[in-house]
């Protein structure tokens, strides 16, 4: 979403690149956080109706861990835009396992 909205507009400042910096770092915190209460719930879901053992949820848990994993090293190695696919693509994954969960 930051790709999308916030960074075409800061560009057209050159002058500015370490706003851009600043907005990425402070959404990649949120997005930490964010992360950090679906690996919560997910794991209190799991308690609650006994789905340690199920696969598909086994999937989702592992896909939102390496998000967050993918987050950090973005966050840390700043401007890889590898980085950046893969986090991508970690995230569009969990969000198509948590739907596949309530089939």
């Amino acid at each position: 979403m930051l790709a999308f909205t916030v960074v075409p507009v800061m560009r057209e400042e050159p002058a500015q690149p370490e706003r851009i910096r600043e907005i990425a770092q402070r959404f990649g915190i949120g997005s930490l956080i964010a992360l950090g209460f679906l690996l919560l719930t997910g794991m209190m879901l799991a308690s609650h109706f006994m789905l340690w053992d199920y696969g598909p949820f086994q999937v989702k848990m592992a896909l939102v861990i390496a998000t967050i994993v993918a987050v950090l090293l973005h966050m840390m190695r700043g401007n890889s835009h590898i980085l950046m696919g893969i986090t991508f693509l970690l995230t569009l994954a969990t969000v198509y396992a948590g739907v596949n969960l309530t089939h």
